[in-house]
């Protein structure tokens, strides 16, 4: 899979593009908190995607394969994340896309929708238009009281925010998030890329996203207001997020008019199920193509 890094404001980026040319839009995947794009490996070996679509993803700063952001406090959280996807879609030329994020990459993916039409960020730069928005394991959120809602371990994120992780800390994450805890299903690059990942993201993400005064968008006014398809859809035994929550939202242009929840499957559906997500995937990207 053709890869490459950028140098840019939030440090040097790896990102991979299949760089296919037709009249579809790019897909965009942003992975999770202390994960890298390698969890989208099975999305981006998938033929009925991949032969129709432009795939595009990358590793967030701190994350993975890219550096450490040169500027923690101007990377580290959803809004910096953000700016980076856009102007790598940018660098990239890409006009239309369809944005998939999981987890922490789908609050990405629902700030880049508040942003993507600021004056700023086009500026000297063709615009952008986002077709749709696929968001698994991300409940929108801004502030403490709704973060707590929002999501099962409370409103300080637990271990998801903190700085600094133990041996233990770092091994339950790569056993417990994509892999939900079956060993057949993790990977030894789940618990490396829990181990290096600069821990000054996950808290200074926790601090912008738990503090509604921080500069962060409201994610629920972003979705309840946006005449964009978006698609809602969790593993049915989502460990992290309280589901309910999601169905309470009053979503504008909700696909297929529900929050679909895929029986037997946990955070990262994707990665449990990856021909069944994809096909799913392929469905929406077509609906948002037609939109």
């Amino acid at each position: 899979m053709p890869s490459f890094t950028l140098e840019t404001p939030h440090g040097l980026i790896s990102i991979t593009d299949t760089a296919l040319k037709n009249d579809a839009p790019a897909l965009l995947l942003v992975h999770g908190n202390s994960s890298s794009s390698k969890i989208f490996q099975h999305m981006l070996a998938s033929e009925p995607l991949t032969s129709r679509y432009r795939m595009i993803t990358f590793c967030l700063p701190g994350h993975g394969s890219s550096s450490k952001a040169p500027d923690p406090a101007k990377s580290y959280h959803m809004r910096g994340y953000a700016e980076l996807a856009i102007s790598i879609l940018q660098h990239l030329t890409v006009e239309e896309v369809v944005i998939f994020g999981w987890s922490l990459g789908g609050h990405v993916g629902i700030e880049m929708l508040d942003l993507i039409h600021s004056p700023a960020v086009i500026a000297n730069a063709k615009k952008i238009c986002v077709k749709g928005l696929m968001i698994t394991g991300t409940p929108p959120a801004l502030g403490e009281e709704q973060v707590r809602k929002a999501f099962k371990m409370g409103g300080d994120l637990g271990v998801a925010g903190r700085r600094d992780w133990s041996e233990e800390d770092a091994k339950g994450m790569a056993r417990g998030s994509a892999s939900a805890n079956n060993p057949e299903l993790c990977e030894d690059w789940m618990l490396e890329d829990a181990r290096s990942t600069d821990g000054r993201a996950r808290m200074i993400m926790a601090q912008h996203f738990l503090d509604k005064d921080a500069g962060g968008v409201d994610q629920v006014r972003v979705v309840e207001g946006c005449d964009l398809l978006i698609a809602v859809v969790n593993g049915a035994e989502e460990q992290f997020v309280n589901l309910e929550y999601l169905e309470g939202i009053k979503w504008k242009n909700l696909w297929r008019g529900e929050c679909i929840r895929l029986e037997g499957l946990h955070h990262a559906p994707f990665w449990e199920d990856p021909d069944g997500f994809a096909g799913l995937l392929g469905e929406f990207m077509g609906d948002a193509e037609k939109a």
